[in-house]
């Protein structure tokens, strides 16, 4: 008798978890949603995350708020968003590195990319840029390539293994380019040190650079994308100069804690693609050198498994390391 009591007292309690779990999804969002940039302010990520955040405080009619948490090529944020609760309430700006790059980096990963989070929307592509400092007086690739054989080049990143220390190596592996990688803690940083002629090249996301570059304080050489980006429309891809093939874009979306609704999934799903297909957001998007990629949560999923399997034999051949 109290064995079967046991079970009816287990199920009735499934039940109404089940049932509390319904109605949270039905009445969700009713607080403040938090927003974890897994980097320090300034970088890409964070570019989109506030203006995705912004747009999405108005949508759902609550706010969202943006938390930096910077640290071990963004793995410090991300575990964070793995082990919140599963409500909605915490999600995560990912992009390349932390849902894709990450798990060849490092081998005691504290989440997995795929089991950890349900992906909720692809947010953006961007287009790295490889800029170099004005006293390099390089005019387009090959000519940089050519000096980085005969002259000391330091180029910056956002970190070990960051999405731009990645598309820097590939570029390395098919060019035979020499330049010597100089990690920061963030793209804001090294960009910094890149204006003050502290290094001489980096290759990062459009959004980090676009303004210097119409002020004419960097020199554009190449964009990775497979086609030219309208934001530079003057700046030639890599393939275009003699590297056919090479591509090496950086992508940013949304997860949520894995276990979460799918019926909260789908509300923020919608709620963002509505917020990327707004007039405003899009040219804020395009101005920043970003491409909005609004798409279904299966699509981006499928996505970040397949970038798994893309990146991991660059970062074999490269030796490719966290430290």
């Amino acid at each position: 008798m109290k064995q079967y009591l046991r079970r009816i007292f287990g199920l009735f309690s499934a039940l109404s978890a089940a049932i509390s779990l319904n109605l949270a999804a039905q009445n969700y969002p009713n607080k403040s949603i938090r927003m974890i940039v897994p980097f320090t302010p300034g970088g890409t990520t964070d570019i989109l995350a506030r203006a995705i955040g912004a747009k999405l405080t108005e949508q759902l009619g609550q706010s969202v708020i943006i938390e930096n948490v910077a640290g071990a090529g963004g793995s410090i944020g991300a575990e964070r968003v793995a082990k919140a609760a599963p409500d909605g309430y915490t999600l995560l700006m990912g992009h390349i590195g932390t849902l894709a790059v990450n798990p060849a980096l490092y081998p005691n990963l504290p989440y997995d990319p795929v089991k950890s989070f349900a992906a909720v929307a692809w947010v953006a592509n961007v287009p790295n840029v490889l800029v170099v400092h004005p006293s390099v007086q390089s005019k387009n690739l090959k000519e940089w390539i050519a000096k980085s054989r005969t002259m000391p080049m330091n180029y910056g990143s956002g970190g070990n293994g960051s999405a731009a220390h990645l598309a820097m190596e590939y570029l390395k592996l098919q060019s035979n380019a020499d330049a010597t990688h100089v990690p920061y803690k963030g793209t804001a940083p090294a960009v910094t040190d890149l204006l003050g002629g502290q290094t001489q090249a980096m290759f990062t996301g459009a959004p980090a650079v676009v303004q210097h570059l119409r002020a004419g304080k960097l020199i554009a050489l190449a964009v990775s994308s497979s086609a030219r980006v309208s934001t530079l429309p003057d700046v030639p891809t890599v393939a275009e100069q003699g590297f056919a093939g090479f591509e090496a874009d950086q992508w940013y979306g949304i997860v949520a804690p894995a276990g979460t609704a799918r019926e909260v999934v789908a509300t923020l799903n919608a709620a963002i693609n509505q917020a990327l297909a707004t007039p405003a957001l899009r040219e804020k998007l395009v101005a920043e050198g970003a491409e909005t990629a609004a798409n279904t949560p299966q699509a981006f999923g499928s996505h970040i498994q397949k970038e798994i399997a893309r990146w991991k034999p660059v970062i074999t051949a490269g030796k490719i390391t966290a430290n």
